[in-house]
């Protein structure tokens, strides 16, 4: 379990060795809509955020980080266009920053609640529940590669997963969290 919030370049030598060779930080993910959490598999670790978007295209976006039994980070995050890859930029921000910024947005967050699943080969699963008690509730699911072609070849291993990861929505238009930003906090003005 990590203690401290590290920027996403810095998760693991694969990544930085990728993201170093490539000249910028990656984000390498694919993403599902899945049914509650998974069976069968250990949480590894579980976070408690908020997050909210002054933009969704580039995406501008803060976020509480809140670890069980850990650290709570506060993170501006910046992402370039792409689906299955693209340019991400995190730092941590100070709490009154955070503060300032999220009375700037002026809107209720997106709460979520994250949780990590280890699967072979050094890869976690992040289960997200969005929202949980609202009319738009629902979970989500991603994984993070180290490159493209890991992304494109990784397969679940077990039946169960395969089952419980069937309805890939990568590249889908709306899938993100942004449009779902979009969609509920913009929407109702």
């Amino acid at each position: 379990m990590r203690k401290a919030r590290r920027p996403k370049l810095w998760y693991n030598d694969t990544r930085i060795h990728n993201r170093e060779r490539m000249n910028a930080p990656m984000e390498i993910e694919r993403k599902w809509m899945v049914q509650g959490w998974p069976e069968g598999l250990t949480c590894t670790e579980e976070y408690q955020m908020d997050q909210g978007y002054f933009s969704v295209r580039p995406t501008v976006r803060i976020r509480r980080e809140a670890l069980k039994g850990g650290d709570t980070h506060y993170v501006l995050c910046f992402k370039g266009a792409g689906t299955l890859a693209r340019e991400e930029i995190e730092t941590d921000i100070d709490p009154e920053l955070y503060g300032k910024l999220k009375k700037l947005l002026g809107k209720p967050l997106i709460a979520k609640v994250r949780r990590g699943y280890a699967l072979p080969g050094g890869l976690t699963l992040e289960v997200n529940q969005v929202d949980a008690g609202q009319p738009g509730e629902f979970f989500y699911a991603e994984i993070e590669y180290p490159t493209t072609g890991a992304a494109l070849a990784w397969q679940p291993d077990t039946e169960a997963l395969r089952t419980y990861l069937s309805d890939e929505v990568t590249g889908k238009p709306g899938a993100s969290m942004g449009e779902y930003w979009l969609r509920t906090r913009e929407e109702n003005e």
